[in-house]
């Protein structure tokens, strides 16, 4: 299979790579750079468990070949906080008790986190609307909204 020399910048990390040209983003983040946050859902970019925000834009990057993201900007969960500092994001789905099993959760901050940069003072329709495209199954949604907007009230 024919490979393609590609750049990256993740979490801002510059990267090389060679990819085969049917290999996806999410794979490639996964895989080969060991970034576990984003996780493989549905791989049909129904979900959203695979949310990165890439070039300043969420994506699903299931859907994403990574050849097409050469050069790119990439951000995933991991980039945003970690244990030792959590953003408000995070903080916020941590103490609402926006989580459950965590599947969705990575997808549904950073998705969070470039809304919230779009719309800093969504109201709670704005909110669901944002959010849409991530799925959850456990927590039936008023916990991750509660989140949002705890986050939003707080202009972090």
């Amino acid at each position: 299979m024919k490979t393609y020399p590609i750049e990256l910048t993740v979490n801002g990390e510059k990267y090389s790579l060679e990819v085969e040209g049917r290999e996806r983003l999410l794979e490639v983040v996964r895989s080969r750079l060991n970034i576990t946050g984003p996780k493989e859902g549905c791989s049909t970019g129904d979900c959203g468990a695979c949310t990165m925000v890439v070039n300043g834009k969420p994506v699903t990057s299931c859907l994403v070949l990574a050849v097409a993201v050469n050069g790119a900007e990439v951000t995933t969960v991991e980039g945003i906080g970690n244990a030792a500092k959590l953003d408000p994001v995070q903080k916020a789905f941590v103490e609402h008790g926006g989580i459950q099993c965590g599947i969705c959760t990575p997808g549904f901050v950073v998705m969070t986190k470039a809304f919230l940069e779009e719309n800093p003072h969504p109201t709670e329709e704005e909110i669901r609307f944002g959010l849409s495209g991530n799925l959850c199954r456990c927590t039936g949604y008023a916990k991750i909204v509660e989140s949002v907007m705890a986050v939003a009230a707080s202009d972090a």
